[in-house]
């Protein structure tokens, strides 16, 4: 019989762990995931919120949730209003104003569920102002609230914070191991897989849902990228503008389905909702849908990134290690073109990019400026002067 816990891909210890802590009922008011990006700690975060929403998650055979109940749908799809998603708001990190919405938060009653649940992504870019406004609230929550801290490692996060968690720690999940784990649960080839990997920046879940997206959406994006790759050693400023802008555009296109359902389930609700739950049901939809086009955005520039990475294995002479070998002729072409030092420019200017985005600036003049440096990489950079 499976339950929410079997979906933490790759970390049997996670798994044995949480689901034993729900069977004993010892579930901690406050943890800390640590480990690399790409090691399942949001998955873990919401299988171990099924199992606590779940009205027979403590009761099962196997401590998790049902899978089947009102809840679970709910907490799955992440559209439960008692489990809240939060990332930095800030450049660098958490505004201290946002940790005080937080701890204001955590005051109030649960909207449908007897508790509420909530995921601090990126507990390492807690600064010491923020970390002090949310230190009371970490040590002594309410008695319905539940606290995951998602971090990189331990030493990352502030000892003040490491003090007030339970510790969770995520090992790294090698590539091969990746690649069975993401073959085994969605019957695609380990090449397949590797790909998917490649694209979601290393996720084992979301290189799963990648393969599963509805009508190989997700795949025909891929394809949309690397197409854009390949012709961008020969495009001129206006194809480059083009480019861009069908990227983003493509990039965006899973934010519809977001938005559609969450104006649907918002209207089923509106009529037994009082106004400060469709407030915080809005609130929420808001964060919900400023995390999905981040990781819409990012997955864009993690293909770029894979596909750059595949031009310096040939530069480099090891072809053997191209991962996106349906693409493999467009690499070597492009491989000719440049040298390692000018891929490994490539890779900063990705990493700028990324960084932008964080900061909240236009995706469009983000990958317009991406673009144009990419080319730069390559001879005959499409300079019509």
């Amino acid at each position: 019989m499976a339950d929410a816990f079997d979906g933490i891909l790759g970390q049997p210890q996670v798994r044995d762990f949480l689901r034993t802590s729900m069977m004993a009922g010892r579930v901690s008011h406050a943890y800390l995931f640590t480990g690399p990006s790409g090691s399942n700690k949001t998955m873990a975060a919401y299988a171990l919120a099924q199992a606590i929403m779940c009205p027979k998650g403590p009761k099962g055979p196997r401590g998790g949730a049902c899978g089947d109940c009102t809840a679970c749908g709910r907490v799955m799809r992440k559209k439960h209003p008692d489990v809240r998603y939060y990332a930095p708001a800030g450049a660098n990190g958490y505004l201290v104003e946002q940790i005080r919405e937080i701890v204001a938060d955590t005051a109030l009653a649960p909207i449908q569920a007897t508790r509420k649940f909530y995921i601090i992504d990126r507990a390492d870019l807690l600064g010491t102002a923020a970390a002090n406004a949310f230190l009371k609230t970490l040590e002594e929550p309410p008695a319905d609230v539940v606290l995951i801290l998602l971090g990189r490692t331990r030493e990352s996060v502030l000892p003040t914070i490491l003090s007030r968690c339970q510790v969770v720690p995520f090992r790294h999940i090698p590539a091969s191991e990746a690649a069975g784990i993401v073959a085994q649960n969605t019957g695609a080839s380990l090449e397949n897989a590797r790909i998917a990997i490649e694209a979601c920046g290393g996720s084992v879940t979301r290189a799963v849902e990648f393969l599963k997206a509805p009508g190989n959406e997700r795949l025909n994006f891929r394809r949309k990228v690397l197409d854009v790759m390949a012709s961008l050693r020969h495009a001129d400023d206006w194809d480059v503008i083009g480019y861009a802008a069908a990227l983003v555009a493509a990039s965006k296109a899973p934010l519809d389905v977001v938005r559609e359902a969450q104006e649907s389930e918002l209207a089923e609700n509106a009529d037994f909702l009082a106004k400060s739950a469709i407030r915080q049901i809005e609130a929420r939809n808001k964060r919900q849908l400023s995390a999905k086009t981040t990781e819409c955005l990012r997955q864009l520039t993690a293909i770029m990134r894979s596909w750059m990475r595949d031009v310096m294995m040939v530069c480099a002479a090891t072809p053997d290690l191209v991962i996106n070998v349906d693409a493999r002729r467009a690499i070597e072409e492009a491989a000719m073109a440049t040298d390692c030092a000018r891929v490994l420019a490539a890779f900063v200017a990705l990493d700028r990019c990324d960084e932008a985005i964080s900061y909240n600036v236009s995706p469009e003049t983000c990958v317009d400026a991406l673009l144009f440096e990419m080319r730069e990489v390559f001879d005959g950079s499409g300079s019509t002067d």
